[in-house]
Order: structure tokens, then C-alpha cells, then sequence
């Protein structure tokens, strides 16, 4: 997969992307990550990439221009352009194995107040948030976003089945985990676990999967029972 970053913070992506996992991916070829600073794609005395909104109020919004100019210069044919800011849909796994699917992906950054409405209307095919919160600009959500669906990729985990059973994966949270020792502080793994009794430990698995969902993540349960 083929991944460009469009931000004007690049140096942020250091470290988080060069990493365990991510590292790897790249290492390996599976993935082909580029950062990109937007304000290459200015052409002013003093690289303007924001403006003050029509109409008045508060705060500055990214400029179409170089926003087009960046996306123009760096997609192909089958790019698909995601701008990452919190009026964009809600990102969760199932919106991470559908961008796990796509060839090439450009994701522009937000900052400031937001995008000029022509970049959402006429450049961009997805918007993307991840929560309903405020962060200081889009560089965090963008890694976030790559990290989880970069994982999804085949060969990334070493082991693709690791991915299918963790939390988020089906409709619910995933069940609690132990490893050795059995005892430690005199807290006893759950019997059931070192019983060798393969079906008992999928019944009980799946009772604690729902359990744990419930007292958690209700609203997962009832948008399941919506469907």
C-alpha cells in the first residue's frame, strides 16, 4: 500500500511511524509512506497556506490552493483522498478494513478551523475523526488512522489471524487474557483456561466477550441489534 501524508508538520511523524510495527511494514516493502509539507505547495514570499473565513469568525482556514496543488501532484488514478478533521465520519475498525482494501491512500491534515468547503466538495472522497474531541491539529488522528489500518495489511502482523480476534474485530470487546504464571500474588488464572477443554474455552471466552461489552460498550450491542 501506498500512503501519502499531506501536513504541515512533518517532523511530528517521526518516531510514532518508524517503529515496531509500522517500521516493519516499511521495511518490508508493504508499505510505501511519504510525508509531504503543505507549505511546499505555496508559492507566496511567505508560503500562506490559511486565510480568514467569508463572512467573519473566528480563527483561519486552509486554502484551497495548495491543498489542490499537493493532492494533484502526489495521487494516481486510483488514490483515494482522505481529509482527516473532526466533522469527518467516525473512524473505527470496520472503516479500518475497508481503507486496508484501497492501493493508495492521501491523507491531508487539518489545522486551523478547519478546510475551505471547496477542498470537501471537489477534492476529497472521505473525511475521516477519530472522536469527539479537539486536538491541536490533524497530524496525531492521520497516524493513528495508518497504524490501524496498516496492520490489517497482509504480512504486516506476521500472523494474519492475530488481527481477527482482537477487540472491535466482531461486534464485540475482547475477552480478558492471561498467561504464566497460573498464580501470581495468589490471584489464580480462571480454571477453565488450563482445562485443555478447547469448547468449554470458547463458550467461556465468548460469555466474557459479551460481559465485558455490556458493562463497557453497550451503545456496540444495540447498534448490532439495529442492523
Amino acid at each position: 500500500m501506498k500512503v501519502d501524508v499531506i501536513t504541515l508538520f512533518p517532523g511530528m511523524f517521526a518516531g510514532p511511524l518508524d517503529e515496531s510495527i509500522i517500521k516493519r511494514a516499511r521495511d518490508n516493502g508493504i508499505l510505501n509512506l511519504q510525508l509531504h509539507n503543505l507549505r511546499d505547495y505555496a508559492h507566496d514570499r511567505h508560503k500562506t497556506v490559511d486565510d480568514r473565513p467569508f463572512g467573519g469568525g473566528p480563527g483561519m482556514l486552509l486554502k484551497p490552493e495548495p491543498i489542490f496543488e499537493a493532492v494533484e501532484a502526489v495521487a494516481s488514478e486510483k488514490a483515494r483522498v482522505i481529509l482527516v478533521s473532526p466533522s469527518g465520519r467516525p473512524f473505527n475498525q470496520s472503516v479500518a478494513r475497508e481503507l486496508a482494501t484501497e492501493e493508495h491512500l492521501v491523507m491531508v491534515s487539518g489545522h486551523y478551523e478547519g478546510f475551505d468547503e471547496r477542498i470537501r466538495e471537489q477534492l476529497a472522497d472521505d473525511e475521516l475523526s477519530i472522536g469527539d474531541y479537539v486536538l491541536t491539529n490533524g497530524a496525531l488522528p492521520v497516524m493513528v488512522i495508518i497504524d490501524a489500518v496498516v496492520r490489517l495489511l497482509p504480512g504486516v502482523l506476521g500472523d494474519d489471524d492475530s488481527s481477527r480476534d482482537e477487540s472491535f474485530s466482531g461486534d464485540l470487546l475482547e475477552y480478558p487474557q492471561y498467561t504464566r504464571p497460573a498464580e501470581f500474588r495468589t490471584w489464580q488464572v480462571p480454571e477453565v483456561l488450563v482445562s485443555g477443554n478447547h469448547a468449554l474455552i470458547a463458550k467461556w471466552r465468548s460469555e466474557q466477550a459479551l460481559r465485558r461489552t455490556e458493562e463497557r460498550r453497550p451503545d456496540l450491542l444495540k447498534k448490532t441489534e439495529n442492523l
